[in-house]
């Protein structure tokens, strides 16, 4: 037995931590909400979403479309998700009717990228993005601006009820994708002399897009 192996055995037999801990009955949330009905919800994520600086808009899919296709303007590129991973079918194929073509997921010269969201917060105006085949992490985190397709009914009052059903179904977040990414607002950064810098880590731009 090789010395990886002795200390791999050793932690195996080493006493779990926190097993006797008591389950907390009723967690308390960092941002409390009274009215959790789903318009009060999407009232909320859109009010959220908006104060951290991105741009929503609540559209039927035509309308989608002709925004997508505003926002790329004179571009022949784009980052993408797999259409099956989009809450908008045929979306790659319009795109490629209309003239613009899905890069591959590692074009660092496409300017925009569009994925679908896992879940998005009420209580934050965050997006939850969960990477994978099909979900290019890239496409949310490489282009200048980010275009996030949703519904509704994906909006989740706050982090701790996304915890929540995580844990109920054994955490696919962490065990079944490559990559979970909360998405807060466009990227910035006051790191340096205090002065905001937009897209120093991630898309200058987000837009969000709720499907009706």
């Amino acid at each position: 037995m090789d010395g990886r192996e002795q200390i791999l055995g050793k932690l195996r037999k080493a006493r779990q931590p926190f097993i006797d801990v008591t389950p907390i009955a009723d967690r308390r949330r960092m941002i409390p909400m009274e009215d959790l009905s789903p318009a009060a919800r999407l009232r909320r994520f859109i009010s959220e979403a908006e104060a951290l600086g991105c741009r929503v808009y609540q559209v039927t899919a035509s309308e989608a479309i002709e925004q997508i296709m505003e926002l790329i303007g004179g571009d022949k590129t784009v980052l993408s998700w797999d259409e099956a991973e989009l809450p908008m079918g045929g979306l790659p194929g319009i795109l490629e009717s209309l003239g613009v073509a899905v890069s591959p997921h590692d074009d660092g010269d496409a300017r925009l990228g569009i994925t679908g969201v896992t879940a998005a917060l009420a209580a934050t105006g965050s997006l939850i993005l969960e990477s994978g085949p099909g979900r290019f992490r890239s496409a949310s985190l490489l282009p200048d601006a980010h275009i996030a397709l949703m519904r509704a009914e994906q909006i989740l009052p706050d982090l701790e009820s996304w915890e929540e059903a995580q844990r109920r179904e054994g955490y696919p977040a962490f065990t079944r994708s490559s990559n979970t990414t909360i998405v807060s607002g466009p990227s910035k950064t006051a790191d340096i002399a205090h002065q905001l810098v937009k897209g120093a880590h991630g898309p200058r731009e987000v837009h969000v897009m709720i499907l009706a």
